[in-house]
């Protein structure tokens, strides 16, 4: 990347977002039949670590790999049975959170759709049940 270049962390404001986002989607996830048993009672730790993992995917702080190493997904997803209904609602859940968050905080179009082509491709690397 180029000086000149942003990157998606700097370009939508940083940390702020990033928790709203997550946010957002975890106030989605309580109300969904299907998501809900997949995930702990206490969501502080999940949504704790999702905001550092898109935080450092996007571009910013190292945080979530120096307290977790390597973020393979595929492998932390094993243990939970994630078919498409589930990719579906997942991607339903965080496209809604995202297009809320875009919305609310003027983030350019371009950038929402780069964000919603990276779930889209997510969720379904993580299907592991057909």
């Amino acid at each position: 990347m180029g000086a000149s270049e942003v990157t998606m962390f700097e370009a939508v404001g940083g940390e702020g977002f990033f928790v709203d986002l997550v946010d957002r989607f975890y106030q989605r996830v309580t109300s969904d039949l299907l998501l809900r048993p997949l995930y702990p009672d206490d969501l502080t730790e999940p949504k704790r670590h999702l905001v550092l993992f898109l935080q450092q995917y996007w571009g910013g702080p190292t945080t979530y790999s120096e307290e977790r190493g390597h973020p393979r997904l595929r492998g932390r997803h094993m243990p939970f049975v994630i078919g498409e209904a589930e990719r579906d609602s997942w991607l339903i859940a965080m496209t809604a959170a995202l297009d809320a968050v875009v919305t609310a905080r003027g983030i350019a179009p371009e950038r929402e759709a780069e964000m919603v082509e990276y779930f889209v491709n997510a969720a379904d690397f993580l299907v592991n049940a057909r």
